[in-house]
């Protein structure tokens, strides 16, 4: 069931951009400062973290190249789900969420060419051709659908959250499914590695916001955004340039940073945030 993966994450980008309107850009522009700063830490910390715990922990230049490259996409849908669970700024994390995947194309070959040149041939290339294909495409397809639709979107975008993850769900099955025999012998290691990316990349985003002066809603909602990945985006992108060894990382991040995200999701939403 390979061949539908890339489809898959299609329908799911679609969706993402079915949920935005034209009038979410003017957000950019009303709180710049906020944009900027969390999209700094998403793609400052989290492409330095997958290379520093790939060199520390993995001898597969496959594996290693897919955690680089995991920790260099942008903000996923779930993070906007947890943001608002967590009390968090929910405009300020879709915000993030529209701005780092529109600008992915780029960054995500730069931060692979930055990182990842030394264990693998990085086609920089290829991968912002197959990004743009993945990425822009769908979510300013689904942005044009979701304006020609009127008010009959809203029948419609109840059920993209469910879809979505049924999409996210096929794509992780297949890798895993393609990759058993490595999960054998190298999947705890894998796991701690993608734990240990996720939680520093919560904890770092959330201490540069507040050193940046920002109240805790916002250090919350940049926490979440620079933690959480799309790492969907990550598998397909691995499978297309790498192959499937190197979208293992993606895989297990996709299924990990729902459950660290939800139990940080039920501690904050009891945390009054006026106590931090």
């Amino acid at each position: 069931m390979k061949s539908l993966i890339v489809p898959a994450l299609g329908v799911v980008m679609l969706g993402m951009g079915m949920t935005l309107e034209f009038g979410d850009f003017r957000r950019i522009f009303k709180r710049p400062r906020d944009v900027t700063t969390g999209i700094a830490c998403q793609y400052i910390f989290m492409p330095l973290l997958g290379f520093l715990l790939a060199n520390i922990f993995m001898t597969d230049p496959l594996v290693a190249t897919g955690i680089v490259l995991v920790g260099s996409c942008p903000g996923g849908t779930a993070s906007n789900v947890i943001t608002y669970l967590s009390k968090g700024d929910l405009a300020l994390s879709v915000t993030m969420t529209m701005v780092s995947t529109l600008i992915s194309p780029i960054l995500i070959p730069l931060s692979m060419y930055i990182y990842a040149n030394k264990w693998i041939d990085v086609p920089a290339a290829k991968l912002f051709i197959s990004s743009f294909e993945i990425v822009v495409i769908p979510v300013v397809a689904g942005i044009a659908l979701g304006k020609l639709m009127s008010g009959k979107k809203n029948y419609i975008t109840p059920f993209l959250p469910t879809v979505s993850s049924l999409g996210i769900i096929l794509i992780v099955a297949v890798i895993v499914a393609l990759n058993s025999g490595t999960m054998l012998s190298l999947g705890f290691k894998i796991i701690i590695v993608v734990i240990l990316h996720n939680i520093l990349g919560l904890t770092l985003g959330y201490t540069a916001a507040v050193a940046t002066g920002m109240n805790r809603s916002k250090a919350r909602a940049i926490a979440i955004e620079v933690g959480m990945q799309n790492s969907g985006l990550g598998v397909v992108l691995a499978s297309a340039n790498f192959g499937p060894l190197s979208a293992l990382p993606s895989a297990i991040f996709s299924i990990w940073h729902n459950i660290s995200g939800s139990l940080l999701a039920f501690f904050w939403s009891r945390k009054p945030i006026e106590s931090e």
